[in-house]
């Protein structure tokens, strides 16, 4: 009978606990997606992408002739001129990659363009829901676009909208 009481307290309790914590769920993509100035960041960040990939491609053409130059003459070079054609055409790959790398690659230059044009907007969006989340006493805000898994959520706890009036966006 102790067990029971016990187990009947601890499940009142923690029902108790749990209603009184105050939830709101936000989807920051479709909060992003109506901002103008993240719209205009994005798009000045796939411009300055699509010109590094031009760049990129064209070398890597330049690297696919130089292969196929190479195949061609390959039998009527002797074997100094094969070694060092193969050397050329190593390094020139070499730094093809290392430009991929450094242009696209994990904190590479889009990495910190994308800090430089999206993060402003980003941590706008934030504060802005932190200072809602304080003025309104939510314990917890969800943000169901990215991560976390939301599975159902009912409509009148999304405060997407109510972030977007706090920025000033219709």
């Amino acid at each position: 009978m102790k067990k029971l009481m016990f187990v009947f307290g601890f499940v009142l309790a923690v029902l108790f606990t749990a209603s009184a914590q105050k939830y709101a769920i936000i989807d920051t993509r479709y909060i992003l997606d109506k901002m103008p100035e993240y719209a205009a960041a994005q798009k000045q960040l796939d411009a300055v992408a699509a010109g590094w990939q031009k760049d990129i491609d064209t070398k890597q053409s330049d690297l696919d002739r130089m292969y196929k130059a190479y195949e061609a003459e390959q039998v009527m070079l002797s074997d100094d001129l094969k070694k060092k054609r193969q050397d050329q055409l190593f390094l020139k790959e070499k730094e093809l990659r290392e430009l991929q790398r450094q242009r696209f690659g994990f904190e590479g230059d889009l990495f910190k363009k994308r800090q430089e044009l999206v993060k402003p907007v980003q941590d706008k969006v934030y504060n802005t829901v932190q200072k809602m989340a304080t003025q309104r006493g939510y314990d917890f805000v969800l943000d169901k676009s990215e991560g976390i898994t939301v599975i159902f959520a009912d409509p009148k706890l999304d405060k997407s909208d109510d972030v977007l009036k706090e920025l000033g966006i219709k």
